[in-house]
């Protein structure tokens, strides 16, 4: 019997880190792509990203979405 919890809490933690990370992952990409195209958008905040310099401005988004996709990666591969 105390196997048995043992085994459902761990199922259950693991599938918490699951769903941690790809929400997290998906707020990154969300970012990243706010950062990106949000100018071209009518976002409330899209004058303040076109004040911004376009270097930067593509330096960080393009760092959001790699690290975004990463993190999916991370959080939905399977550990055998």
């Amino acid at each position: 019997m105390e196997n048995n919890f043992r085994t459902r809490q761990k199922k259950s933690l693991t599938l918490m880190r699951t769903i941690y990370g790809v929400a997290i992952s998906l707020l990154i990409l969300s970012v990243g792509l706010v950062v990106f195209f949000g100018s071209q958008w009518n976002l409330p905040f899209s004058a303040a990203l076109t004040e911004l310099d376009p270097l930067m401005r593509y330096l960080f988004g393009g760092l959001c979405l790699l690290y975004g996709a990463f993190r999916m990666y991370r959080s939905v591969k399977k550990e055998y």
